[in-house]
């Protein structure tokens, strides 16, 4: 069993938010933010934390954007497999002002099991108390998924990886599977190793990613600090870990919450700006806009970005489906395991947090860079995945289905394409007192948790910085968006 640590629950939650008011100015400084999801969520928290007057309007019924649950019958259901890694500390700082920390856990030391069809047993990948890059050298000697001389000219990529400037703009138009090809990387290299990692953090095989934030995932995982990558997860139900506990907080802070409102225009008046819902107009001195890419562009005035019209379809997005599985019978003993050789990337046990009960396991295969899965019907997904889970978990052949349902994010992240960097655009606009947020600007990060975090983070300091009231420490983090709800199928 992983071996993980979960942090005590405090014995009473407290919110800084009424002295950040108190010390800042008063309550002056309107700002609405538009988009519930992580990014909206931790711009909200900020700016009303240090005294803003904050309306956040979501056009979802609830807040948490990409991260959210839904009810199956008796169960409750994430939309998606979200972890998060040591290194996420924006993420973990927005946990600790939700007063949520206490329901994750966070693995003292990476340790990933890794099965293949007709493979080995027992394969992992775990991390040793040496250094980094130093970590993972007698896992990675050991690892029978590759032969000695393709772990060999693994690590010789991976040290030149650490070397890789990924701030460099000709880094970014390079594709990471060209890179790798250039380094002695093979297919089954890839696969094994590469992809295991990269396709789950950056949503895109490496022959479709960016050099320059793969570079980013591993240097910052993998290759700079040992326990970076130790991996997190939700011991509780989505929703209840970041929509529920953010609208208390906010209202706590003094934030008015506005769900099932879709802002339909974003117009500068005067020295402030107009924001219209549902026939509505609110008049505001800022706007953070924490929405998709699509959104952004029909809502940004013109000019406010240096972006060529049509700027979010050339970003793109790729999708993501999951398969979620009800057996009558418990059939895997880890958190979680990752798949090789398979269409089913990663399994996790959800039972838990879903509140199954009688003894059954609910399985939930995360299957990222899903193109060309988004619009298989369920039944076909059943008749591929069912079997391919058997071969990975033998014994799910001798449970029973109870129950078998597909939920599907069309456009779960942007595209991290080569190039893509060009068209994620700051936090700061050419508009005064308008800012944008969202896991898909310019963070340095792949779409991922942190990422949004980090972007609302950016988009609330520097609304704090471009305004007349001054920034008032509140929760600290370091510098998304409302989403559409999956199609759940049966």
């Amino acid at each position: 069993m992983t071996a993980v640590e979960r942090v005590p629950e405090p014995a009473a939650q407290t919110s800084p938010a009424p002295a950040a008011r108190a010390a800042g100015d008063g309550g002056a400084g309107r700002v609405a933010v538009v988009g519930g999801g992580l990014a909206g969520i931790t711009a909200a928290l900020r700016l009303a934390d240090a005294g803003r007057r904050v309306t956040l309007i979501e056009g979802r019924p609830v807040l948490g954007g990409l991260t959210h649950s839904f009810r199956r019958g008796e169960l409750d259901v994430d939309n998606g497999q979200h972890v998060f890694l040591r290194c996420c500390t924006a993420y973990r700082a927005l946990l600790d002002r939700l007063g949520v920390a206490h329901q994750v856990a966070l693995q003292h030391r990476l340790d990933i099991p890794v099965r293949s069809p007709g493979g080995p047993g027992g394969a992992r990948l775990r991390r040793s108390g040496l250094p980094a890059p130093l970590h993972l050298g007698a896992s990675l000697l050991r690892y029978p998924l590759l032969d000695m001389g393709q772990r060999l000219r693994f690590v010789r990529a991976a040290l030149a990886l650490r070397r890789v400037d990924r701030d460099d703009p000709a880094t970014d138009a390079r594709a990471f599977g060209d890179w790798l090809r250039e380094h002695g990387q093979d297919a089954r290299a890839v696969a094994a190793l590469w992809d295991l990692v990269g396709i789950a953090t950056l949503n895109a095989p490496a022959e479709r990613a960016s050099l320059a934030l793969a570079a980013m995932v591993f240097q910052v995982g993998l290759l700079t600090d040992a326990g970076a990558a130790d991996i997190g997860w939700s011991l509780v139900p989505l929703g209840r870990l970041h929509g529920e506990p953010a609208e208390r907080c906010l209202r706590e802070a003094g934030a008015q919450v506005r769900t099932g409102a879709r802002v339909e225009r974003v117009e500068p008046r005067g020295n402030g700006w107009v924001v219209g819902v549902g026939g509505e107009e609110h008049v505001v001195d800022q706007v953070v806009l924490a929405v998709p890419p699509p959104v952004a562009e029909r809502l940004l005035p013109q000019g406010s970005v240096p972006m060529p019209p049509g700027w979010s379809q050339r970003l793109g997005s790729s999708p993501i489906v999951n398969a979620h599985v009800v057996l009558d019978r418990r059939v895997m003993t880890e958190p979680f395991v990752a798949g090789v050789g398979t269409p089913v990337q990663w399994v996790f046990d959800r039972t838990v947090q879903s509140g199954l009960t009688g003894g059954g396991q609910y399985l939930a295969m995360s299957l990222s860079a899903a193109d060309e899965l988004i619009d298989v019907p369920v039944r076909t997904l059943r008749e591929r995945l069912l079997p391919e889970l058997v071969a990975l978990l033998p014994a799910a052949g001798q449970a029973r289905v109870l129950d078998f349902f597909v939920s599907r994010e069309r456009h779960a992240t942007f595209r991290p394409a080569p190039g893509s960097a060009a068209l994620r655009p700051g936090s700061r606009t050419a508009s005064p007192g308008l800012f944008l947020a969202g896991a898909w600007t310019d963070t340095g990060w792949p779409a991922t948790m942190e990422g949004a975090v980090r972007s609302g983070e950016s988009a609330a300091l520097a609304a704090l910085a471009g305004g007349t009231a001054p920034a008032v420490p509140g929760w600290r983090g370091t510098p998304g968006a409302g989403s559409t709800r999956p199609a759940v199928a049966a």
